[in-house]
């Protein structure tokens, strides 16, 4: 296997996808897993390839890429943000495109964290008037 041309890390929620550019025909590869086989939904392989067809390079470059943590959607969403950034690494002419496109910016929403005294961050326990 060749020694990948970039390595970028992306987040979202609870998410985390360390991301490795190699040249190649395309091929995206998630866990040693193919892409269709881990993304089992069109929206998510919509939103994950989005960056590489901003950027008009589909079919040029293999993504490796390794997850962890998070559920389907926050995957999804971080190895969106991994794939926009190893991009502009590769070119960074194409920083202006994936920023108008809003492909650059981390969405920081997490879990709100759960308070003493509360069944969940807001959620209180049931009122008895007696």
């Amino acid at each position: 296997m060749p020694v990948p041309l970039t390595q970028s890390t992306g987040r979202r929620k609870q998410a985390v996808a360390r991301v490795r550019f190699r040249p190649g025909q395309g091929v995206i590869t998630i866990n040693k897993r193919p892409f269709e086989a881990y993304f089992t939904s069109a929206t998510h392989r919509m939103l994950i390839t989005e960056p590489l067809r901003v950027a008009g390079i589909e079919g040029t470059y293999d993504v490796d890429a390794t997850m962890d943590g998070g559920g389907i959607a926050g995957q999804a969403g971080a190895l969106r943000l991994g794939i926009a950034r190893s991009l502009i690494e590769l070119d960074p002419e194409l920083r202006g495109q994936m920023k108008k496109a809003g492909l650059l910016t981390r969405d920081s929403r997490k879990k709100e964290s759960k308070k003493y005294g509360l069944k969940k961050a807001r959620k209180a326990p049931q009122y008895s008037k007696r």
